[in-house]
């Protein structure tokens, strides 16, 4: 194992970002978020959440697919000499599709929680069964994650309830497991990628005896985990199988009431995937890209003919009967949330996932 000194982080950020793209929580105006790293940038890795998780390195808010433009091509004159007919001959339109170019290099996603690389786990699963998504998949071959213990998880986590163990990154299926213990960053490569990453900066590391401190870290995190509120929340009658029986449930009809169709949870939400495609009009042609979306918002999948879930109470339902329900009959039984607590925080009515798993567990 490694260490470096937190007072040298921001020599690491800078020998990283000296040989690929740096992805990390950078504070700004008094929040932090991921962001691009660039010498100036205030990285932060003492934050435990930032505002929406580094999914975005993988499956952007906002990216371009391609553009098409429309060529003039004169048709084909049978008499090439004959001036006269070539000047009536009409000409023709062609479109030219040229796709963005896959990313084709290597970067680093660098302070993902143990929460937040789980979910990329599940997006992979998404995304990466056919018909595998090419631009998904091309950023995941070249993305480098260094993954972050939690030091004290808070009110609103809930991570340990799906299997998720905030206190070692090195069981998250990430490159690089890291812990911040007081003035040292301890730094575990697990993977060839980390191998990797960590050669490349393995100047500003020193290797160490750190075993005893580590254990000691994870124990102090685990007994935090332990006494957070929703720490024993039950899943009992939820995942695989019960579609059924929470569908048809009459619990729905109360616990919706309230919801705005804001879209906040899906937004900060590291495990939503839903998206839309749209093209935008240019004086050169034509621009498609694609953008996240929300299954709240009342226009999700609108078409001529309507949409099949019209109210908001079908609307709420979908998003809730998806993250526990509909995704893991379909994924051997893997959850569509990772405990994060962000919608916990976020949602401006308190309708998060915590009160719906506990509102069906009243009325039982």
């Amino acid at each position: 194992m490694y260490s470096i000194s937190k007072d040298k982080l921001n020599s690491l950020y800078s020998a990283i970002a000296g040989e690929f793209d740096l992805f990390m929580p950078i504070k700004a105006a008094g929040q932090t978020n991921y962001g691009f790293w660039s010498e100036g940038a205030e990285g932060d890795i003492d934050t435990l959440k930032t505002i929406k998780s580094g999914k975005d390195a993988f499956f952007p808010q906002v990216e371009q697919l391609y553009t098409v433009n429309r060529e003039i091509v004169p048709a084909d004159v049978a008499a090439s000499d004959d001036a006269e007919k070539a000047a009536d001959t009409p000409v023709r339109t062609k479109l030219k599709v040229n796709p963005v170019k896959l990313i084709d290099h290597d970067f680093v996603i660098f302070g993902m929680r143990p929460c937040d690389v789980r979910a990329i786990e599940v997006m992979d699963n998404v995304f990466l069964s056919d018909p595998v998504d090419s631009y998904y998949k091309s950023r995941r071959e070249h993305g480098i994650v260094v993954a972050l213990a939690c030091h004290e998880p808070e009110e609103s986590c809930f991570c340990t309830v799906f299997g998720i163990d905030p206190s070692d990154p090195s069981k998250a299926k990430a490159d690089v497991a890291t812990w911040l213990i007081g003035d040292k960053l301890y730094w575990k490569a697990i993977t060839d990628k980390g191998e990797a990453l960590t050669s490349k900066v393995s100047s500003l590391l020193e290797e160490e005896d750190s075993d005893s401190k580590v254990e000691e870290e994870k124990a102090y995190i685990e007994s935090i985990a332990k006494q957070l509120p929703n720490a024993e929340l039950s899943l009992e009658g939820w995942g695989a199988g019960k579609t059924d029986e929470k569908f048809k449930s009459e619990v729905w009809d109360k616990v919706y009431k309230g919801c705005l169709g804001c879209g906040t949870c899906t937004f900060v939400c590291p495990t939503c995937q839903c998206y839309d495609i749209k093209d935008y009009t240019t004086k050169d042609g034509i621009q498609r890209y694609r953008c996240w979306d929300s299954c709240m918002y009342s226009d999700f999948t609108l078409m001529a003919g309507g949409q099949n879930r019209q109210t908001q109470l079908q609307r709420f339902r979908q998003r809730f009967m998806h993250k526990l329900v509909y995704y893991p009959t379909n994924n051997d039984g893997m959850f569509m949330c990772v405990g994060c607590g962000r919608c916990v925080e976020k949602c401006p009515q308190s309708l998060n996932i915590v009160k719906v798993i506990k509102a069906f567990a009243e009325n039982n």
